[in-house]
């Protein structure tokens, strides 16, 4: 089974929140048994808080911060570890925005207390837990994505027609297909002999995608020449063709004879220099070109 990422960002999202739950309820706890701050030696801070609104009334002693520490940072934190624990959507969600709030938090302490290394740690992991969050809610969305093939029935209809992708995530791979059910064409997937999946595979194909080397594929097992026209799909790889896309064209040279592109790509740019290199690979001239903004799986088309 391929390692999930989902996974492993979800394991250290619920170490932040419970980190920083457990923490901020522990903290929360001795300001309310002990409000003025003497028995953790924090007596000498109070007067720092003069500078806040309403001082006069909520901040002669610790009663008030340690309500707030104890909702904003604490109880909060532990109903996230909570809902993560239970796998919920809403758990990465609120991870990743309580850390954000541990970041407002502190920046509250550097208006009013004098730079210390406790509040500049604690910026830092509220900085590490909202990044995880983010990690997590994205590659929760990656590995949710799924391309039912079952559903297009128009498929192979229309012999005259190819439709050619290369797909890492999926996106590619569903563009492909729906085109392929509009058309009635036929569908081929270029399946690269490297390593493209997961993690390593991202900073692999990124490192073919940042040289604009052709990457290793299957031998094509299909006879191109007895298409009329043959679309492709490709996604863009560090502003450019994508490797195994690069090789296919490559050695599909002479065996195409009509073609258009549909590139997939996270920016809203329409990849001209993209189209410019199949065509060159191809020694054709594309019919058409379509550009598909995809982001973690939404999609739409850039006029």
């Amino acid at each position: 089974m391929t390692h999930s990422r989902f996974e492993a960002a979800r394991k250290w999202l619920v170490f932040w929140t419970l980190f920083i739950g457990i923490g901020a309820v522990a903290g929360a706890t001795e300001m309310l048994v002990d409000p003025s701050g003497k028995a953790m030696g924090m007596a000498a801070m109070l007067p720092y808080f003069q500078v806040l609104p309403f001082a006069e009334y909520v901040f002669q002693d610790f009663v008030f911060s340690g309500i707030a520490l104890l909702i904003v940072n604490g109880l909060s934190n532990l109903t996230a570890a909570g809902l993560l624990f239970a796998r919920k959507k809403a758990g990465v969600i609120l991870g990743g925005v309580f850390g954000v709030t541990l970041m407002l938090w502190i920046c509250i302490q550097f208006v009013i207390f004098p730079l210390n290394v406790m509040s500049t740690l604690y910026f830092i992991f509220g900085l590490a837990q909202a990044c995880t969050g983010y990690a997590a809610y994205v590659f929760m969305r990656q590995e949710s994505f799924t391309v039912d093939t079952a559903k297009y029935k128009n498929i192979g209809r229309d012999k005259t027609r190819l439709v050619v992708y290369f797909s890492r995530m999926g996106y590619t791979k569903r563009t492909a297909y729906e085109a392929a059910d509009v058309l009635g064409a036929d569908i081929y997937e270029i399946k690269a002999t490297e390593r493209t999946e997961g993690t390593i595979g991202f900073w692999w194909c990124g490192r073919f995608g940042m040289h604009r080397w052709p990457m290793p594929i299957e031998d094509i097992s299909i006879d191109l020449t007895k298409y009329s026209h043959v679309t492709i799909c490709s996604p863009i790889w560090v502003f450019a063709l994508c490797a195994p896309v690069r090789e296919f064209c490559i050695r599909a040279k002479g065996r195409i004879k009509e073609v258009d592109y549909v590139l997939l790509h996270h920016t809203q740019g329409k990849y001209l220099n993209a189209a410019k290199e199949m065509d060159d690979l191809l020694c054709l001239t594309h019919t058409a070109l379509k550009n598909i903004q995809c982001r973690v799986g939404k999609m739409r088309e850039v006029k």
